[in-house]
């Protein structure tokens, strides 16, 4: 298919239409982007002013101008030294550069440095960094109109490259009301197509669900929604940071690796607003290498994260960027689940519980498709620096308030947890509906969406914190039916690492903690009895507490095994037993109950309970001990796929502060001493 014979479809007649000149056919960007490494944003600058038409000619004629300019104007970095020597030449040039500036403290002046032409010291006026503050953070790409003059002297030595003009490369300015007219025009599911075309995406591919496309624009939410905290982490080559390099002149990418508090905030000595007073999107990509040099860098961050200001001396300084962690997740996302966390990959200074806790949605990344060809859009959509300039200005309004026109929120949602999920249905509905013109189920969607992206993150905090965040299952209440409805996560599943059915004989899980940090972590316990004179044989490398335990378990079955009323004698078998490490911790102590069972199930031949998870320590004479951190422990093992617990009665009295939902789905079987426990383990009471 040629570049004049494209066939336009439904859609991109509609939006020719209702846009006139705001629209440009997106596999031109990636035609020309081939042969110059340019952000999109640049590329359609130019191609939305000659190339902004469905007709071919006008294409046609436009995408030509278009690469002559580029190949004119445009300083590719390997031709530096011959754009350097033209302009000599000349005496004057223009040139599509990246531009950034720094302060000379010594000679009190700026200079600028053109990126790819290799120009460190070009002179540049005073007033043109202050008009654009962006050249001193990241810089920014721009028409430049170059003079050289081999006389000119500062600073003790001579600078020729002078910049007499500078254009930053984006729309002029927009007007609102005309995009919300226009957006009126469109159905919902239209309008989500153009979104996705806008940013060279194609809608129509049968591997867009509507649910990827949903999971698409919530990585946008940061554009139009100020002071949004975004985590997306999944395997590489999924497009995670693509937006906020390439799309829009607003946003900033910082690369992986350490950052500082005048970066990033603002620095003392010269007074200047680091990166989030000047970016509307704060990115960092690669978020396992981000680390502060600053000891005081990730508090300074929590509270920006929190309250959008930050201070630093005397002054409490507002800002409204919206920060985006990127990063890569190694391994199978279900085993994370079950044995570990889904933040392994921020690094240790960012594994801070209240910074987690202030992030508004945990995007799965392991949902989004790697990037082929074949999903890259050939048909028409926004300019993307128009439709930047919009999104900028959707970032004054806020539909915070939508929810509760319809819904009110479950209980377990605290006030982080509402906020969050009122900005991210805040920001999807002025992404799709910026009129206000919503109905109740396309906010119920939206909703659901926003819970699951919060329940995500608390999910991890309750995984690493505990019992402080217990309270995960989110969930909505239709304010007409009084329906409540629990929104789960779709990777939590449910299933878990305790096998459903009845077990071998021999077999019991338990919940033990780690003997080093006392992480709780679920244990399959094995035991076999053969024949043989009363040996007890440990297998595998338990930590010394838990062969402890098992040597302390065998002596007391030994001693009252008559009590069991089998009249087998336990002196006869041999027991060998093997502690399974489910959750990939060091092992743990507290499992001597459930060994105890497990070795009377071997020695009996008979399984424990379906679903069933022992809880409970002994000692050599059999006394009980109680359960420390019950609640955790109840929500591990219901977490696991347990539907029974037995617990010691001594313990009876901590269920008062497990939550009520969590009691609701276990059964609870208290025993009185080790064998008692294992004739209600084996249903023989």
């Amino acid at each position: 298919m040629t570049e004049q014979t494209m066939q336009l479809d439904s859609l991109d007649q509609k939006l020719a239409v209702a846009f006139p000149g705001r629209v440009v056919r997106k596999d031109l960007v990636h035609q020309t982007k081939s042969g110059f490494n340019v952000p999109v944003y640049v590329l359609e600058y130019l191609l939305g002013q000659y190339c902004s038409s469905t007709d071919p000619d006008v294409v046609a004629k436009g995408l030509d101008y278009v690469r002559q300019t580029l190949s004119r104007n445009y300083v590719r970095a390997d031709e530096s030294e011959k754009i350097k020597a033209l302009t000599r030449q000349k005496g004057r040039h223009r040139i599509i550069d990246k531009v950034r500036v720094r302060l000379d403290t010594q000679a009190n002046r700026f200079w600028a440095e053109l990126v790819n032409m290799g120009v460190r010291d070009a002179v540049i006026e005073d007033e043109t960094v202050h008009q654009y503050d962006k050249l001193l953070l990241g810089g920014i790409w721009a028409m430049v109109d170059l003079t050289y003059d081999p006389e000119f002297h500062a600073a003790g030595a001579t600078r020729p490259f002078i910049i007499e003009r500078l254009k930053p490369i984006q729309q002029p300015s927009t007007q609102m009301d005309e995009y919300l007219a226009a957006r009126a025009t469109f159905s919902r599911d239209e309008w989500l197509d153009v979104l996705l075309r806008t940013i060279g995406m194609e809608p129509s591919h049968p591997d867009f669900s509507l649910r990827q496309k949903l999971l698409f624009l919530v990585r946008m939410i940061p554009m139009v929604e100020s002071n949004y905290n975004l985590l997306e982490l999944g395997p590489r080559g999924t497009g995670k940071s693509y937006l906020f390099r390439e799309i829009s002149p607003f946003a900033i990418l910082v690369s992986g690796g350490q950052t500082t508090v005048a970066q990033l905030f603002m620095h003392l000595g010269t007074g200047k607003v680091g990166l989030v007073g000047l970016w509307d999107v704060v990115a960092f990509d690669e978020v396992a290498g981000v680390r502060f040099k600053d000891a005081v860098g990730i508090q300074i961050l929590k509270d920006y994260m929190e309250s959008g200001s930050f201070s630093r001396g005397k002054e409490e300084v507002p800002a409204g960027a919206s920060i985006v962690f990127n990063g890569n997740i190694d391994g199978d996302v279900q085993q994370l689940v079950k044995t570990s966390h889904l933040l392994q990959p921020l690094s240790d200074q960012m594994q801070d519980l209240a910074l987690i806790d202030r992030i508004h949605y945990y995007l799965p990344g392991w949902e989004m498709a790697k990037m082929r060809t074949a999903y890259l859009t050939r048909h028409y959509g926004l300019v993307v620096d128009y439709a930047t300039e919009i999104w900028r200005g959707l970032r004054k309004t806020s539909y915070a308030d939508a929810i509760d026109r319809f819904f009110q929120l479950g209980s377990h949602l605290n006030h982080r947890d509402v906020r969050a999920v009122r900005k991210t249905v805040s920001g999807l509905l002025k992404l799709l509906h910026p009129d206000g013109a919503f109905t109740q189920d396309e906010v119920r969607e939206y909703l659901a969406l926003a819970l699951e992206g919060r329940r995500r993150v608390k999910e991890q905090l309750r995984r690493m914190g505990g019992l402080e965040f217990w309270a995960v299952n989110f969930s909505y209440i239709d304010m007409t039916t009084l329906q409540e409805t629990f929104v789960a996560v779709p990777e939590q599943g449910q299933g878990g690492l305790i096998t459903p059915g009845a077990p071998d004989p021999g077999v019991v899980y338990a919940v033990g903690s780690d003997q080093v940090d006392g992480r709780l972590a679920i244990f399959r316990l094995e035991a076999q009895a053969s024949q043989g004179n009363g040996k007890l044989a440990i297998t595998g490398t338990p930590s010394r507490a838990m062969r402890a335990a098992f040597k302390t378990t065998h002596t007391y079955l030994q001693a009252n095994a008559a009590h069991l009323g089998t009249g087998r004698d336990a002196t006869a078998y041999d027991l060998h037993v093997q502690a399974v490490n489910l959750m990939g911790i060091n092992e743990g102590g507290e499992v001597g109950v459930a060994a105890f069972v497990a070795m009377v199930s071997a020695l009996l031949g008979k399984p424990a309970l379906e679903s069933l998870v022992v809880l409970g320590e002994m000692s050599l004479r059999g006394g009980v001990q109680t359960v420390g951190n019950l609640t955790e422990r109840l929500q591990l093992a219901m977490d696991n796929g347990a539907k029974r617990i037995l617990i010691p009665t001594e313990s009876k009295r901590a269920l008062f502060d497990a939550p009520s939902d969590v009691l609701d789905k276990l059964q609870i079987i208290f025993y009185s001493d080790p064998i008692n426990a294992a004739f209600r383990a084996l249903g023989l009471d």
